[in-house]
Formats: structure tokens, sequence, C-alpha cells
């Protein structure tokens, strides 16, 4: 995987062309859809449909339902299950042994199909492989907002943004946070403060790799970052296991 990857655009159709997974992840980004159009929730199963309902902001709910159910509609094509039948679960937690660890699809249509969503701020990005893969979007913040969320990344990266004229921090802050965030997802650990500190993935314009993972960036519309995070030939499951870093986060199912 080279340093930075273009994604496709994934679009409605007859039916996707699968590719072969082994000629590394397949990405695709989806855009929220038109305010006045209706929200199609047939893919969707009970749970999508509860979190769907729980969001307050139509412009999130119509991006969660169709992120959603593309997610279905790719699983379809590589798993032949039918999208609205493709039954979703949660691996167990590294740390703690939960089931809120990576994202997966259960029973044997599931084995060799790796998957990972997330959304920021109308933008979907959906990633797929045969091994453990995490993806991240995120729309990028406000120069203030990224000054006092940095705080806590690796102090290498802090002295990186640091060193950065004032008016690229903020974009240099979301590449880091995207490349951190898709690999604790890839690795199933989640986010927390102890991660967030400990991993380092650099903020420079090459992300720094990581024993046994493969990291890049994504490339999406200016105003986002993204990135994704694939396990290499035999590469170790992330880090040692730490204790159980969350139960989710935003972006992810």
């Amino acid at each position: 995987m080279t340093t930075a990857i273009a994604p496709q655009v994934l679009v409605r159709g007859p039916g996707l062309c699968p590719r072969k997974l082994s000629h590394g992840p397949l990405l695709w980004v989806v855009r929220a859809p038109a305010a006045d159009t209706p929200l199609d929730l047939s893919l969707l199963d009970a749970e999508e449909q509860r979190r769907a309902a729980a969001l307050r902001r139509p412009a999130e709910r119509a991006l969660y339902v169709a992120a959603h159910s593309a997610l279905r509609r790719v699983l379809s094509a590589y798993t032949g299950v039918p999208a609205a039948s493709v039954r979703l679960t949660r691996l167990p937690c590294p740390g703690c042994g939960g089931p809120h660890g990576r994202p997966a699809v259960a029973g044997p249509a599931g084995a060799g199909v790796h998957y990972s969503l997330s959304h920021s701020g109308g933008l979907a990005l959906l990633g797929l492989a045969s091994v453990p893969v995490g993806v991240d979007v995120e729309r990028v913040p406000e120069p203030r907002v990224a000054e006092e969320a940095s705080r806590g990344l690796h102090p290498s990266e802090r002295q990186q943004l640091t060193g950065m004229p004032p008016g690229v921090r903020a974009g240099a802050f979301a590449r880091c946070w995207t490349r951190k965030e898709a690999y604790l997802k890839a690795t199933g650990e989640g986010l927390s403060l102890s991660a967030l500190g400990d991993v380092y993935v650099g903020a420079g314009f090459a992300p720094a790799q990581l024993p046994g993972w493969t990291v890049a960036d994504v490339d999406v519309p200016v105003g986002w970052a993204a990135a994704c995070v694939v396990s290499g030939p035999g590469a170790p499951q992330g880090r040692r296991p730490v204790p159980c870093a969350s139960r989710g986060s935003r972006g992810r199912r």
C-alpha cells in the first residue's frame, strides 16, 4: 500500500463487480444524500435503525443510513449474502474480552472478509480487506479545537505540530488523528487516553509505520482527512493487549 491511496466513489447501481481483496484494501467514499432524499432503511437491521433514529440532526441521520446501506451492499457483493440478511457483530475486545472489539461479519460468510466504516461531517469512508483493516475520516477541526485535542497526542507528534506554521496545524492534527484512530480500529482496541499518547503515527506528510501494520493516508476532498491501516502478512494483531480502551467511538458501527 502506498503512502496515499485514492478511494472509489460508491454510487447506486444494479450491483457491484467485486475485485480480489488480496490485491490490497478496497476503499469507497460515500457522500450524504441530498436533504430532500427520502431515507431508505430497508437494508438496515433493527439495531442500525435504532441508532439512525437516535441521531438528532437530519444530515447525520441521512449519512448514517447511506453509509450503512452502502456497507451492506458491499459486503453482500463479497459474501454472496443478500444485503439485508448480512449479520454484523463485534469481535472480543483485545483488552478485556468484552463484545465491543473490531466489527465483523458474523458466521462463515465473514471468513476472509474484514471491514471498517467511518463517517464525519457529510462524508463516509468504507474499507474492505482480506486482513484486519481500520479506516477513519474526520472533518478538519477549527484551529482552537485542534490545539486543545492535540495535547493528548504522542509527545513527538505534539512537537511536530508546534513546529509547523499555525495555518497548517489543524490539517496536520486531523491527519495524525485519523492515522491513529484507523490503527486502533484495526486492532480492535478503540480510542483511549493512553492509546492516544502511546501510539506514534506522526503528524507530517508521510505516516510513521507501525510494526506488523501498514499505515496510509487516503485522498479525500479538501476539508477532511482520512487514513487506512491494514495488517501485514503474518503481522501481530496490534500492541500488547491493554485494559479496555473503548466501547465504540463516533463513526464506527
